[in-house]
């Protein structure tokens, strides 16, 4: 599963706690946040088939918005 969402994540240290928290509760390759492109864009590599949905609302849960990236 790759998926790449829109986020409002802006510093570096809210895309470590970000990055963080999803490798720690799920089962990832890799997971980035590019806080340098516009769309703040949160890419999540998993072996598993993880639904978009719970990557979004477990960052929204996190105080954060995101969404698909289109």
């Amino acid at each position: 599963m790759i998926g790449i969402f829109r986020t409002n994540i802006n510093t570096v240290k809210d895309k470590d706690n970000v990055v963080d928290a999803i490798s720690s509760s799920f089962s990832v390759n890799a997971c980035s946040v590019d806080i340098e492109d516009c769309d703040k864009v949160l890419r999540v590599i998993s072996p598993q088939q993880l639904a978009e949905r719970t990557i979004i609302e477990f960052v929204n849960r996190l105080g954060f918005h995101c969404d698909i990236l289109d």
